[in-house]
């Protein structure tokens, strides 16, 4: 059956049922006085600089700090080519003459201080 025939067969003369009330969970908390401390230790990788296997955050940042080496994220938006922005020959040249007119009137100077 295509959307038509369907649409077709709703009854539209009767109100729609109400809406079951959303349902709000509580956050799941923990009995530590802390519970959103973030843990420094993670499952042991091998660093990229030095070779070596490190099981804590700070430890492989401070290696890569140490030999000037930058932790960069995924982020998909740094994998995207830059596009720069399109501007029509037209807007420059009328950017440039009003520009041109403003010093001609001595709005600005082209040379401050003289």
């Amino acid at each position: 059956m295509s959307y038509r025939e369907n649409f077709k067969l709703i009854d539209f003369s009767r109100p729609l049922p109400p809406l079951p009330p959303k349902v709000r969970l509580e956050p799941q908390r923990s009995d530590l006085p802390c519970p959103r401390i973030m843990s420094d230790t993670m499952d042991p990788v091998q660093s990229q600089v030095d070779g070596k296997m490190y099981d804590s955050k700070s430890a492989i940042r401070r290696s890569y700090k140490a030999t000037g080496h930058e932790e960069v994220g995924n982020d998909p938006a740094r994998l995207r080519p830059f596009v720069p922005p399109k501007v029509s020959r037209k807007e420059i040249k009328d950017t440039v003459a009003r520009a041109r007119a403003r010093v001609e009137r001595g709005e600005r100077n082209l040379f401050p201080g003289k």
